[in-house]
């Protein structure tokens, strides 16, 4: 695992060159963890998805992140740029892989 200032986070922009989503990597390797990772998720108020090949789910949905292969990293997307994404990706820095 990298170091905590070396995990990547990467940054999408739309057609005008505005950044409007956030993307990086994650690892939930237990039940706990996926509960407090709902968790804090759902205090934000922005979308969020998590993504595992080609499946996709609501990253504030329990039922949805225990239908992923939870043995691989996961795609975390956010769905926002700005100060609340950056708060969220605070709360989840033990998570990121």
């Amino acid at each position: 695992m990298l170091p905590q200032n070396k995990r990547q986070i990467r940054h999408k922009q739309d057609m005008k060159g505005a950044i409007n989503m956030k993307e990086c990597m994650v690892i939930l390797k237990s039940i706990d963890d996926v509960k407090e990772f709902v968790a804090l998720t759902n205090k934000a108020a922005i979308d969020c998805d998590l993504v595992s090949g080609r499946y996709a789910v609501d990253a504030k949905s329990i039922m949805g992140i225990f239908s992923l292969d939870l043995s691989k990293e996961l795609k975390m997307v956010i769905h926002a740029d700005g100060s609340e994404a950056d708060e969220l990706l605070e709360q989840i820095a033990k998570f990121r892989a």
